[in-house]
């Protein structure tokens, strides 16, 4: 398998989504893809099957939020502090669960090399009632709850994913939370005043980023070159 990495900077929500969209559309089966990559402006992404009516696009576009459509599942997240990865790669010798869960594990590892204090995050070993969780109002937060193999740190979410297949081949994403900014995601919900103050509550008890961790702003740079030697060491792979 030739692995390449791809650095692609800040760039449009469109063009990120457009991008890994084009990734899996266009992978062959020899190859596969890691990706890091930010968002400007800062961008509210929903899964695929969200509807847009969750979001007040209006006031989005006022305060210059992007509002796009992510081609994977899941719920709506504020791209904005965050580091975000993607992988594309053809399946075959493992599951999608199992690259899922390999992927999870190889960013643990970037964590830890990053910052030692950050070892103690771990996979989460319990699949939540999705079609419950979503009847509740936390149900349009994708860090409102924590799937099977996600990424959390003292019981909180530090990193949301998802994962799509598309014909043999697998696109999963996802944002590792650096700064708190993504918690004003609350804001931009289509609801009621007391619902917000609980979201907003839901995300401050369920979620924790890396400057929380380390009382400290993230390097992005270190972030990123430890990321990619996590990934390195997890697959036992040598970017091309």
């Amino acid at each position: 398998m030739n692995w390449q990495l791809l650095k692609t900077g800040r760039s449009s929500g469109h063009f990120n989504m457009d991008f890994d969209f084009n990734l899996a559309h266009t992978c062959k089966p020899n190859e596969a893809f890691f990706r890091l990559y930010q968002w400007q402006p800062y961008c509210i992404s929903l899964g695929a099957n969200q509807n847009y009516d969750d979001i007040n696009i209006a006031k989005a576009n006022r305060d210059n939020l992007e509002v796009v459509k992510r081609p994977t599942g899941g719920r709506a997240i504020l791209h904005a502090e965050e580091i975000t990865y993607s992988v594309v790669m053809p399946i075959n010798r493992l599951t999608p669960k199992e690259i899922y869960e390999k992927i999870s594990s190889a960013l643990i590892k970037g964590l830890e090399l990053y910052n030692p204090l950050l070892a103690d995050s771990e996979l989460e070993k319990l699949q939540p009632n999705f079609p419950q969780i979503l009847k509740q109002p936390s149900g349009v937060l994708c860090f409102g709850s924590t799937a099977k193999n996600e990424v959390k740190f003292a019981g909180k979410k530090i990193i949301g994913s998802a994962q799509r297949k598309l014909n043999n081949v697998v696109l999963q994403h996802g944002s590792i939370l650096c700064g708190k900014f993504h918690r004003n995601l609350v804001n931009y919900i289509n609801s009621d005043e007391e619902t917000k103050r609980t979201l907003e509550l839901e995300l401050n008890q369920k979620t924790i980023e890396i400057e929380t961790i380390l009382n400290e702003h993230v390097d992005y740079e270190k972030l990123e070159e430890s990321l990619v030697k996590g990934f390195e060491d997890q697959w036992k792979i040598r970017f091309s």
